[in-house]
């Protein structure tokens, strides 16, 4: 990928998580955290720097590679994205 492609794909802002109502998620057990619906899955997806030696892949407990995963992502093919995932797990 070109430099000038991956400084546009950045994106400074972490993209916040939808989470469960307190008043509602302080009654149950479900997850808190919602997950992200598409599109904010793809603007969470343009923060990664692709960078050369990605210190997250050595950094994951399982060692997902997650460039890979985001790229995933980045281009909308969630099954893609849940097989590299299921790959290491």
């Amino acid at each position: 990928m070109a430099d000038s492609k991956k400084k546009s794909r950045i994106v400074p802002k972490k993209t916040p998580i939808p989470e469960q109502d307190p008043a509602k998620r302080r009654r149950n057990f479900t997850e808190v955290a919602l997950g992200y619906p598409d599109d904010l899955a793809l603007q969470e997806a343009r923060r990664c720097l692709q960078c050369r030696k990605p210190k997250c892949i050595e950094g994951c407990p399982v060692n997902v590679p997650i460039p890979q995963f985001i790229d995933a992502v980045g281009e909308g093919d969630f099954q893609k994205a849940i097989d590299i995932i299921k790959e290491k797990n």
